[in-house]
């Protein structure tokens, strides 16, 4: 069991219900969210019953179907079945894959209002209309994303504690590493880049340390990830699967919008709005919208046509970079790691930032504008909202930049802070090198994005 940093969440669930919700946690395939609410439920109750209903017998859904009004009964037929003995306010049940069973999704108003147990919930395409079809989403219900495992979680899995401790602490600091500690992080990051950070990836290349091995773990996810589109896609599912197989292409662009034209000449937004929903809600990718006027409200100035889209996890679109292979070799994953082989890495580089972006609580959005006047074209890669210190820490638009190599320009940058002035809180340059402090701009090493 890996320590993940949704574990504190579910404390904080937990002391501050006190049983008057239930407790959904929502994410892709594989990214965790039963073991870390199996591996909670043990520590942190008396007892535990897990239901899959993945696995769970006719019998068990039969119970529940007819006991909803007759809790004593249905509590019973579950302690006995499972031989788990229940005790109040000190037992927690875990609904596990709840999609397929929604009847039991919809119990939770009767199960939390009974007020004797706590209630947990995991589920992956939680929205997609087949699953929530003649339900009632209770109102007790809260939720939480998972989502992969971002740099910092892939540190600790590697025992490098006292690694993830000076990168916070450096931060914190405004003081750079050592060269030491630095170029050690920096080999470590890319390296997290390549396995990704689902959890059977990282646990395969701590066991093996090879890079194939770890290759054909994540082909096995894809695959599932294939396989739900094609049963829970519906009439959408050849749209959802284009868009899903062009997006290494289309970051590999300069500009990384991803651009409708590419999945057919007369493709339109409006017959695709559904099959990006679908893998949004999937978590299967992480939407990068357009702000078209910045400010701390990003989301009212939403341009829903324009938009990047990153794979929801980087170890797994390499994999799909080289899916015309039948197997990617150890050997062809060292000589990207050692920069012996050449490979979009701007686009890798992008992604992983994203995806710490993601896991730290952040929704995406960019700015793109452009202008036959060059003043007023530029790109961002990505606008956070922070509080600014010269602002009287006030929320402010905070631009970022990431720049895969040593050498970069920052004229977007320039300009939209000449633009933007008085929006514009801290600004970000994310790159391959030490930390360096220049006023209100901060350069941070790509492998501290977790930190923002």
């Amino acid at each position: 069991m890996y320590k993940r940093k949704i574990y504190n969440r579910l404390r904080q669930w937990k002391s501050e219900s006190n049983g008057t919700t239930a407790l959904m946690i929502e994410g892709a395939r594989r990214v965790g969210k039963s073991t870390i609410a199996e591996e909670f439920a043990k520590n942190e109750y008396r007892s535990y019953i897990l239901i899959d209903w993945q696995k769970a017998p006719q019998a068990v859904r039969d119970s529940f179907r007819n006991n909803l009004n007759h809790l004593d009964t249905l509590f019973m037929d579950l302690s006995v079945y499972y031989g788990v003995r229940l005790y109040e306010r000190d037992t927690l049940f875990i609904f596990d894959e709840v999609q397929l069973f929604p009847f039991a999704r919809s119990a939770v108003k009767q199960l939390v209002a009974d007020g004797r147990y706590d209630f947990m919930e995991t589920g992956s395409l939680i929205s997609i209309k087949k699953n929530v079809e003649n339900i009632l989403i209770p109102s007790e219900e809260e939720s939480v994303s998972m989502f992969p495992m971002d740099f910092e979680e892939f540190l600790w899995a590697r025992g490098e504690e006292l690694l993830a401790d000076a990168i916070r602490q450096s931060f914190a600091d405004r003081q750079a590493m050592s060269p030491l500690l630095d170029n050690k992080a920096e080999r470590l990051f890319r390296e997290y880049m390549l396995v990704g950070g689902m959890p059977q990836a990282i646990e395969r290349y701590l066991e093996t340390s090879d890079m194939g091995n770890v290759d054909r773990v994540k082909r096995q996810i894809l695959r599932l990830y294939a396989q739900d589109i094609e049963k829970y896609g519906g009439d959408s599912k050849e749209r959802v699967k284009r868009i899903f197989d062009e997006i290494p292409g289309q970051l590999s662009k300069h500009e990384k919008k991803f651009t409708l034209s590419s999945l057919g000449e007369n493709a339109r937004e409006r017959e695709y709005g559904d099959a990006f929903f679908w893998l949004d809600e999937s978590f299967l990718i992480n939407r990068c919208m357009n702000a078209t006027d910045p400010h701390v409200g990003l989301r009212l100035h939403q341009e829903d046509s324009t938009m990047k889209c990153y794979m929801g996890d980087t170890g797994l679109l390499v994999t799909q970079v080289f899916a015309d292979r039948a197997y990617t070799s150890n050997e062809l994953y060292r000589d990207i790691l050692f920069g012996k082989l050449e490979v979009n890495e701007g686009m890798l580089v992008e992604n992983a930032i994203a995806q710490q972006f993601r896991a730290s609580g952040h929704r995406l959005f960019f700015y793109s504008r452009y202008s036959r006047q060059a003043e007023d074209r530029m790109e961002i890669d990505f606008l956070l909202i922070g509080e600014y210190s010269n602002a009287a820490m006030k929320a402010r638009v905070c631009p970022v930049e990431v720049k895969s190599t040593k050498r970069y320009k920052t004229t977007s940058l320039d300009k939209f802070k000449n633009k933007f002035d008085s929006r514009v809180g801290m600004q970000y340059v994310l790159h391959p090198r030490p930390m360096r402090v220049e006023g209100d701009r901060l350069y941070l090493p790509l492998y501290m994005a977790h930190c923002l």
